[in-house]
């Protein structure tokens, strides 16, 4: 893939990642691309919206870009410092929460997420962090936004394991609070689930052909007839995300 004019495919990410946040009220957010992209969303589209972060901070604005969920500067003009045990139990269990955002290694078609083995559990080829709260978010949160690189070992037809449940098999359980994944963007495009729980292509970004996303997809994929083209990030995008949130261009070079 040819990179857009003037931007890199992880800026194109991370900022079609923040225009969905557009209206949104509480957000459940890790480190990483998808802290860049909430933090930019709270800068442009959505200046009303409150980050979440696990280690039991709400409302958070941090100074600079968190090295982990743990980090001091997410307290930064916080609302509220709690317990882990409380954010979860009586925030994203209790259904205060709007939207999670999500990264990951694996998905599938249908949303479901593997952020904790590559290969067999017992002998994996690569072992990865594992699930944090991702679980409890991909379940409670109202909906959810996943943020990921796309190719063939990461869009894969089944992966093997799954740590944070989509649309499982195209059925998600009625007793769980959430509705699950709503939309997955990736470096090639942005993908919606459709009434079977099943991911389809909405929007291709600048740049990238559909020959090259289906060549990057480990199932067959559904396409609309009327694809649509993502709108490129903007020079105010642009310069927040390069000289305010990831200056050093940790995530986003």
């Amino acid at each position: 893939m040819t990179e857009g004019p003037g931007y890199t495919p992880t800026e194109m990410m991370i900022v079609a990642s923040a225009r969905l946040l557009a209206g949104e009220l509480v957000c459940f957010v890790g480190v990483g691309p998808p802290n860049i992209a909430c933090n930019l969303a709270k800068r442009t589209v959505a200046p009303e919206l409150e980050l979440v972060y696990e280690a039991g901070v709400f409302g958070s604005q941090p100074a600079r870009l968190p090295l982990s969920i743990g980090d001091p500067t997410l307290v930064t003009g916080s609302l509220l410092v709690t317990s882990m045990f409380e954010l979860f139990a009586y925030y994203l269990q209790g259904g205060l929460i709007d939207v999670g955002f999500l990264g990951a290694s694996q998905i599938d078609r249908y949303g479901n997420i593997n952020t904790t083995v590559i290969g067999d559990y017992e002998e994996p080829k690569v072992r990865l962090p594992g699930s944090g709260g991702a679980c409890e978010i991909a379940m409670n949160a109202r909906k959810i936004l996943v943020i990921m690189p796309q190719s063939k070992r990461s869009f894969v037809e089944r992966i093997d394991f799954v740590t944070s449940p989509g649309h499982l098999g195209g059925r998600r359980p009625k007793g769980w609070l959430g509705s699950g994944p709503t939309t997955v963007v990736t470096n090639l495009g942005v993908y919606a689930f459709g009434p079977e729980g099943d991911m389809q292509l909405t929007s291709l970004h600048p740049g990238v052909t559909l020959e090259e996303v289906l060549d990057n997809t480990g199932w067959q994929l559904r396409v609309p007839a009327d694809m649509m083209e993502t709108e490129p990030p903007t020079d105010r995008e642009l310069e927040l995300i390069r000289e305010d949130l990831d200056p050093e261009g940790a995530y986003t070079a």
